[in-house]
């Protein structure tokens, strides 16, 4: 049997690395009591695949996993079960049975959603809202945007599927000051071609330590 656990990751768990919120995982789903079926070999590893890593800092109310299990368990009751055993930070949202032969859950991913508030005016330089949409509107429209990660030469820009001011800002600290601009983007999240919010926001000219980030949605081939 094969299972897919959307959740979320937030608070202090947004610097909680891969391999370790695997291993947080492995052991919520033992203390849930669900026969997680295991690699075979001298490290024997649990079967679980997530859909596409989140990088440090991030939180995200969209995770999602697969999780192959040995036998087969009630849905029914199940999202409140590992619940019980996760850390606050990280909650279940739906559990759901797949067919074990589809394609890996990683392969099948195509764009990630992502929004990305910036720093409490109160506390930082506030960027100008006109001026935030002419640095957006500049960067949508551009042809090309030459970019170096890991030594390699890429285009950032065909990896930009939408990129906007948010139409509702966060909530402002007290009513004399200004809400913290938002923005959305969508990214390509393809193998071999996934952008990142940290180098769009690069291009923005808006340093990644003055926001916070968050993944919304993962969108999936249909």
């Amino acid at each position: 049997m094969q299972i897919r656990i959307t959740f979320t990751k937030q608070g202090a768990l947004r610097y909680t690395g891969h391999l370790d919120l695997h291993k947080l995982w492995e052991r919520a789903a033992r203390r849930a009591g669900l026969p997680l079926a295991y690699s075979r070999g001298f490290h024997p590893q649990p079967k679980m695949n997530m859909a596409a890593a989140l990088p440090l800092g991030f939180s995200s109310r969209c995770e999602v996993m697969d999780m192959k299990l040995e036998s087969e368990v009630p849905l029914e009751g199940l999202r409140e079960r590992l619940n019980e055993t996760l850390p606050s930070g990280v909650q279940v949202l739906k559990v759901e049975q797949v067919d074990e032969g589809a394609p890996a859950l990683q392969t099948q991913v195509v764009s990630a959603e992502y929004e990305v508030t910036l720093a409490d005016p109160s506390t930082s330089p506030r960027v100008d809202g006109s001026d935030l949409k002419r640095r957006i509107d500049s960067v949508m429209e551009s042809e090309s945007i030459p970019r170096t990660r890991r030594g390699k030469s890429y285009d950032l820009r065909p990896l930009i599927l939408d990129l906007k001011v948010m139409e509702s800002g966060g909530l402002p600290s007290s009513q004399e000051q200004s809400p913290a601009a938002q923005i959305f983007m969508k990214l390509s999240a393809r193998e071999g071609a996934t952008g990142r919010p940290d180098e769009v926001l690069d291009v923005l000219g808006i340093a990644f330590e003055d926001t916070r980030i968050e993944r919304v949605h993962l969108n999936f081939q249909s």
